[in-house]
């Protein structure tokens, strides 16, 4: 779950992290009060949308007057933004902050995300702050220092020393950015993120240091425990089709091909689409329904699916291990009565009872189009997509 980043400020400030003073505005008028209230020479006014690279789409202005802040936020708010993270659609804009603007001595990236391959929560700080860490990786690996830690212990001191000394600090900067260091950490776990970021972390010329701007997502896998987390979810940020995919239950994610799948797995959902790449197609979509899918979950499944006008076919891959192959079928076929299907639907079914649920499906009379594995189903899916054969 992502969240804003002046609901990301609120967090690493109320962990005693320094960030500017901002102000939230949603109108021209009242980014012009907030520009007077804040009574700086110099603000940013700084679009708030889940996606990055705002900076390259325009939403983000410095103004030195209330007038250029009411200018700059009255266009942020009258059209969608377009970042290279959007999409040519762009998101909507709804809301802006008016924060100070420091002087910039330095620019540091510092952002946590999890290890998978250590099984760790990684710290990870670079001298290259300011642009998409992803470039640096790609440009400068070796200017990308990591500092593994375990969530129980957090962050050691010793660490978040090292890290500081190699990130250039020196006399009372080092203390200092080691103890934000480890406050990021406590964030990181304390909230149960996915990712918690600061880019840039600014060193101003007198030697002060701020987080002039944070990211904060939030794992779902711990929304069990955070009621709060439903407060700062905003909707409208939400792809509509992968919301109402999590109200039912199942995992939803919309790509840009033309061939819809519906699988029960994460592991095996990957691998359906590796497959259909593999035999010249493009999935739109990954959709996992777990491997308790009931019926009412299978057919919510389909709508959202076909909701999308790029499918061009649907494949239904599923492995029965806790749910059997039967009753997969009995759902596939009451879900398929009750959509309306208006592409072709490939299925693949394996596992407890395939043989009563493959004879179930040729006894439908419906349109399905059975495959025997993978290769085979993807191979049909492309074709009825397409009209080529992979």
């Amino acid at each position: 779950m992502k969240i804003h980043e002046y609901q990301a400020r609120e967090i690493l400030r109320a962990a005693g992290i320094p960030v500017p003073d901002w102000k939230l505005a949603t109108t021209g008028e009242e980014a012009a009060r907030a520009f007077d209230e804040l009574g700086v020479p110099l603000a940013v006014v700084k679009a708030q949308v889940h996606a990055g690279g705002r900076g390259k789409g325009g939403g983000v202005k410095l103004v030195r007057s209330r007038d250029e802040a009411r200018e700059a936020a009255e266009t942020m708010l009258s059209r969608p933004l377009v970042t290279p993270q959007t999409g040519p659609e762009g998101v909507p804009v709804r809301k802006v902050i008016v924060a100070h603007a420091v002087d910039i001595a330095r620019e540091i990236y510092v952002g946590i995300v999890i290890d998978r391959e250590a099984g760790q929560p990684v710290l990870m700080a670079s001298s290259e702050g300011g642009v998409e860490i992803e470039e640096v990786a790609a440009r400068s690996p070796e200017l990308i220092y990591k500092e593994h830690f375990d969530p129980d212990h957090r962050l050691l001191p010793f660490q978040a020393r090292r890290m500081a000394f190699r990130l250039g600090f020196d006399g009372k900067q080092v203390r200092t950015a080691a103890t934000l260091f480890e406050k990021l950490c406590d964030v990181f776990v304390e909230h149960d993120c996915s990712l918690a970021e600061i880019n840039p972390l600014v060193v101003t010329p007198e030697g002060d240091i701020y987080a002039v701007d944070a990211k904060i997502n939030f794992d779902d896998n711990a929304a069990f425990r955070h009621p709060e987390w439903e407060t700062l979810r905003d909707p409208e940020q939400e792809d509509p089709m992968e919301a109402r995919a999590a109200k039912a239950g199942i995992s939803y994610v919309r790509l840009t091909g033309n061939i819809g799948c519906l699988v029960n797995g994460a592991g095996l959902a990957m691998a359906t689409m590796d497959v259909i790449k593999l035999h010249g197609g493009e999935p739109a979509n990954f959709l996992d329904v777990g491997g308790g899918a009931s019926q009412e979950q299978v057919t919510e499944g389909f709508r959202i699916i076909l909701s999308d006008p790029a499918v061009k076919a649907v494949l239904v891959n599923i492995f029965g291990g806790i749910m059997k192959c039967d009753t997969i079928a009995g759902a596939i076929i009451a879900a398929y009565k009750e959509v309306g299907f208006h592409v072709p639907l490939v299925v693949r079914l394996e596992g407890t009872n395939v043989d009563i649920a493959r004879k179930m499906l040729a006894d439908s009379g419906l349109p399905i189009i059975t495959a025997t594995d993978m290769a085979d189903a993807a191979a049909k899916v492309v074709q009825a997509a397409t009209g080529k054969t992979a």
